[in-house]
């Protein structure tokens, strides 16, 4: 059936699975939801709702969504959450893929494919008879190698091609009658051009021409009262657009910075030749120049503009030894025991599309100091910031050198994970049968994420600098407590910009944003299922598990931007800092119940019938870290938010049947099921950082599965299903693509740029600072945010109560956003 419907890897499941669906989610992680149960938290202390096992193991980490099946025996579906056998963490249900093993019979198989894209496939298996029955050797192996789909436009190449091999070798031994066995090895490889995420599509944001009765904003000021994009349909062509450049923080801070106070770009002469004070100061990148202004998107989804093509490596190495013990004819003790190691890397173009030049021309930097009269006359030298950016050009050390903005990101991470588990069962004659066993788990993974962007880099260049002596930190960044904790005299206050190409960083760098998260879990579980034929045609099935869950996340809170100064409001001034580990532990009982008839009809040849409950659990974890401030900084007070989010529970309940008729040329099955959802985990990306919540709610559905072959070799095959949710009432969360939720006397802001969340504050303390600083110049927004302090001087009275705003009192949730109700 895999072969004959074309299911060539996981996502290809969705073809024969009702109420089944695949998709990709943040970084590099993937999502499988049954019956509506998946994964949407995003944290490396998250399990999976829909487990994947292979040969019966779950792995924690996995090649799913990039690998493809070959010499599999079978692939096991298991809908809705599993209370005991493979009850850990599996909510959603479970995939199973059951690897073919060695037989006593020498046979191979070869099977090539070649298509457009310059598509091969090749997948293979031989098997051999070392000794009899008793060991037998088994090889097998796929490989895919196609051209890409895509194409880059900017470097004129094809991308999302795929190139990826697997190979096995799964040894078979029988020494003696009770004992027989599996040695398995399975390694799998990807590397090529291949980009984790889809083409990005935006509605584009221009901000207000008003605010209030001030009138005439500029493009920048609008700017800054932006999102970048709008929510908006997918399918018209207001969603090729670009974002608005001017509401991203690092151009706005760029559009409105001097190099320095005496620092002017070009000087004219007067009649003596003496240069003489112009009218325009230097700033970092060009006045008024959107990165993104007039420029749209082809209207083709598989057409990007990159400045470079993106990569994508993967790897795993599976090894596994499962073996039976038949203690008796009637009882037999299964051992399974397993090590994973996994590990992927992909850089991509942050937002796949192209800038216009932004950089001005450093080489005509000039210091003026003097006041220009006979005591004290101009004296002009060049600037220190001459080779900051010549020609337009501006050099970052991992980006490389260009006139426009270029952000990119990196996304990898390595596990290993070691598994044993025995189980007992029996098959005797007598109406009661039983299966019991226990297994441990202990998983160790170190995800990382980068966020690369010239801008950042330049910004950070030019605050090391702007006491005017570029030589102030150069190497000499250093911890900003030594090991002690006392304060270190050494350290300077300035952010290290990490010397090093992408390829070899060192992740100690300020100029980028780094999210680290090292997690470690121990778990143990105890299950047990007793089965009783009540009667020939009922059958009882009952069952409980524990599991044991430890989970140590070490937070590690970014740097983007800080170091140890008050500008700054760092910790170090370079690398990163670690604070105690987070150690979580839950214990939690599960379990199943379950009949089931087969009654003897005169109209099918085969009919079962059941009722079942199951109740399903799943792990917390722990929030990943945001910004990493110093407490004793008090300029800085970020948005805070949990540091853990609760476990999840459901309560399942599902009635169906499973029917063959016509002599085997009709199998019919159909099911109707209701799920109880307490602490369902869903991640929003804020704070620069996934901040995860939880949400009670309930669903229920139906489905129905035929495969009809009225001839030999024809078959019709049908599956469908209909679901329903709802959330429960009182819960409610911040919209961030509508914080304000819609309510017309507050708008959305900018922050101050180490901080990272948009914020919103009432219009009329925005029109009180416009009117401040004028309709066309760009003005401290972050005055209304949450964050830092010294804008305090920045804030405008109310007009009610004679008091300075307080985004921290005075706006709902510390301005952060309205409360949007969920309930339904």
């Amino acid at each position: 059936q895999l072969q004959s419907q074309k299911i060539d890897g996981g996502p290809d499941l969705l073809k024969s699975i009702p109420n089944m669906t695949f998709s990709k989610t943040n970084f590099t992680s993937y999502n499988i939801a049954i019956r509506g149960v998946g994964t949407k938290a995003i944290s490396a202390t998250t399990d999976p709702a829909v487990a994947v096992s292979f040969n019966d193991t779950a792995l924690i980490r996995n090649r799913f969504f990039e690998q493809e099946f070959f010499d599999v025996e079978r692939v096991e579906v298991l809908r809705g959450p599993q209370g005991t056998l493979y009850g850990r963490n599996a909510t959603g249900g479970v995939v199973n893929i059951i690897s073919a093993k060695p037989t006593d019979q020498f046979e191979g198989e070869i099977k090539a494919e070649l298509g457009n894209y310059s598509t091969k496939r090749l997948r293979g298996f031989i098997n051999v008879p070392i000794v009899d029955d008793r060991l037998d050797l088994r090889l097998a192996g796929s490989l895919l190698d196609r051209g890409g789909y895509d194409y880059n436009a900017t470097t004129k190449n094809h991308i999302n091609g795929r190139k990826l091999w697997s190979t096995r070798a799964t040894l078979g031994f029988k020494p003696v009658e009770w004992l027989h066995g599996n040695l398995v090895w399975e390694h799998f490889a990807e590397n090529d051009n291949r980009s984790r995420t889809s083409k990005q599509l935006c509605h584009r944001d221009n901000g207000p021409s008003s605010v209030g009765s001030q009138t005439g904003l500029s493009a920048l000021v609008s700017g800054g009262l932006s999102q970048g994009c709008l929510p908006g349909s997918l399918y018209d062509d207001g969603a090729f657009g670009v974002p608005n450049g001017f509401s991203i923080p690092f151009v706005h801070l760029a559009e409105r910075q001097f190099v320095n106070s005496t620092t002017y770009a070009k000087y004219p002469l007067d009649s003596a030749g003496n240069k003489i004070l112009p009218a325009t100061p230097a700033y970092l990148v060009a006045q008024g120049v959107d990165p993104y202004a007039g420029l749209t998107q082809d209207r083709d989804l598989r057409v990007i503009n990159s400045i470079k093509d993106p990569k994508y490596r993967a790897g795993s190495d599976i090894y596994e030894l499962n073996f039976d013990v038949d203690v008796t004819p009637s009882l037999t003790i299964t051992s399974e025991t397993a090590y994973n190691q996994d590990r992927v890397y992909s850089e991509q173009d942050y937002n796949r599309f192209n800038t216009n030049p932004i950089f001005n021309n450093s080489s005509s930097f000039y210091t003026l100091t003097g006041f220009g009269s006979a005591s004290s006359p101009y004296v002009v030298t060049p600037s220190p910031y001459q080779t900051l950016m010549p020609g337009g050009i501006f050099c970052d050390p991992q980006l490389g050198c260009s006139d426009s903005m270029v952000s990119y990101d990196i996304s990898k991470g390595r596990s290993t994970q070691f598994s044993q588990e025995l189980r007992m069962a029996s098959s005797f004659d007598g109406p009661f049968n039983f299966s019991v066993g226990a297994n441990y788990t202990h998983f160790h993974v170190q995800d990382d994420y980068y966020v690369f962007n010239n801008l950042m880099t330049l910004v950070t260049t030019w605050f090391e600098n702007s006491s005017g002596n570029p030589n102030l930190c150069g190497s000499k960044q250093a911890p900003f407590e030594l090991p002690d904790g006392s304060p270190n005299p050494a350290a300077k206050g300035c952010a290290y910009v990490d010397p090093n190409p992408i390829d070899q960083i060192n992740g100690e760098g300020h100029n980028y944003f780094r999210s680290q998260n090292p997690y470690t879990l121990n778990s143990w579980a105890g299950f047990g299922e007793a089965y009783y034929q009540v009667v020939p045609d009922v059958k009882l099935t009952a069952g409980l598990r524990w599991t044991r869950d430890d989970k140590s996340f070490i937070p590690i809170p970014s740097q983007a931007l800080l170091a140890t100064s008050v500008l700054y409001g760092g910790v170090v001034d370079r690398g990163s800092f670690a604070e105690d580990p987070i150690r979580q532990h839950w214990g939690e009982i599960t379990g199943r119940a379950n009949v089931q008839w087969t009654p003897k009809l005169d109209f099918t040849d085969q009919t079962m019938v059941y009722a079942s409950y199951s109740r399903g659990y799943k792990g917390g974890g722990a929030n990943p870290p945001g910004i990493g401030f110093t407490t004793a900084n008090t300029f800085f007070q970020p948005l805070s938010y949990p540091e853990t989010f609760k476990p999840e529970f459901v309560n399942a309940y599902e009635v169906g049947t499973k029917n063959t008729l016509l002599d085997g040329r009709l199998v019919l099955n159909g099911n109707a099921f209701y799920y109880g959802y307490k602490n369902y985990q869903i991640s929003q990306i804020k704070s620069r950082t996934a901040v995860n919540e939880n949400f009670d709610a309930k669903l229920w559905g139906a489905e129905m599965e035929a495969a009809w072959e009225p001839l030999p070799g024809l078959r019709f095959n049908f599956a469908g299903g209909w679901q329903g949710s709802s959330v429960a009432d009182g819960m409610k969360s911040i919209d961030l693509m509508d914080r304000t939720n819609g309510n017309s006397d507050w708008m959305v802001v900018k922050p101050w740029i180490q901080m990272s969340d948009n914020c919103i504050a009432p219009k009329w303390a925005v029109e009180s600072i416009i009117k401040t600083y004028g309709a066309t110049k760009a003005f401290n927004t972050y005055a209304l945010c949450q964050g830092y302090a010294l804008s305090n001087f920045y804030r405008p009275v109310n007009p009610d109560t004679g008091v300075k705003y307080d985004p921290l009192t005075d706006a709902p949730n510390r301005s952060a956003g309205f409360d949007k109700d969920l309930s339904g």
